[in-house]
């Protein structure tokens, strides 16, 4: 059975039988956790790193105001809390938005990983920079654009994240987002959240029908908001070689086609 962690990565390297037994030992300790459970609160002490195995979860901090700021969301095959991993305490709350299934393991276990396969540790490093950046744009997006704007960006790229987490196809997804997750995530109220939605459908470039979204035509709506998928393609031409004793590199690298 394909590990999360092992299927994502997968995605864009082909990776090595001792690169996927590597993965696969990180995922030895599962914990599940309910939707609305908080896997670890803004501020606690913090050892340990969990890799979703399965349901969204999301990171966030409180706001001087009382507010709250979704920072990012989580899916299958992401590693979570390694924002917190240069101080020993959470820099953001993780919380589940559904019943999720985790595997857990301590920070130290990350550090074996990239000592003994740095291949893997480049690829990992890698793509976190690619996720910084899309976080970065979409911070960008709240602070610069309107609300359909910051709306319309945060769906593409959740889209864009379920392609590479759950072989997304198309454009239709479940959201288990409520108004007000929204709303903390892109800097909106509850009513200025519905009247962007609103403004969407208007265009005809997305449809609701209850939790499920649909984006009609990807190319039109990026257009429109000036979206650039930063999850589609990852640069692997200058990974270091295979590592670690037992690498067989048995294919060629495959990265997965940009979007």
């Amino acid at each position: 059975m394909t590990s999360p962690l092992e299927h994502r990565l997968s995605q864009y390297l082909a990776l090595t039988f001792a690169e996927r037994d590597a993965l696969r030992w990180l995922e030895r300790r599962e914990r599940r956790f309910a939707a609305g459970e908080v896997v670890v609160r803004e501020g606690e002490p913090l050892d340990l790193i969990y890799i979703v195995a399965s349901g969204w979860l999301h990171g966030s901090v409180q706001l001087k105001n009382g507010g709250r700021q979704i920072l990012r969301f989580y899916f299958v095959g992401d590693i979570t809390t390694t924002f917190s991993i240069a101080w020993g305490s959470s820099a953001a709350t993780l919380t589940a938005v559904s019943a999720c299934t985790l595997f857990e393991m301590p920070r130290d276990a990350l550090g074996r990983l990239f000592r003994d396969h740095p291949r893997l540790g480049a690829l990992l490093y890698a793509v976190s920079a690619s996720e910084n950046v899309a976080m970065a744009d979409r911070l960008t997006s709240i602070g610069r654009t309107d609300g359909m704007t910051r709306i319309a960006t945060l769906l593409l790229d959740i889209r864009s994240r379920l392609r590479i987490a759950d072989n997304l196809d198309g454009g239709m997804f479940e959201l288990p987002l409520t108004q007000q997750d929204l709303g903390d995530a892109v800097g909106l109220t509850k009513t200025h959240v519905n009247r962007g939605l609103k403004a969407l459908a208007e265009t005809g470039l997305i449809e609701r029908d209850g939790r499920v979204i649909r984006i009609t035509d990807v190319e039109a709506l990026s257009a429109l908001v000036d979206f650039r998928d930063r999850h589609g393609h990852v640069a692997i031409d200058w990974l270091p070689p295979v590592g670690g004793r037992g690498d067989i590199d048995h294919s060629g690298p495959r990265v997965s086609e940009h979007m």
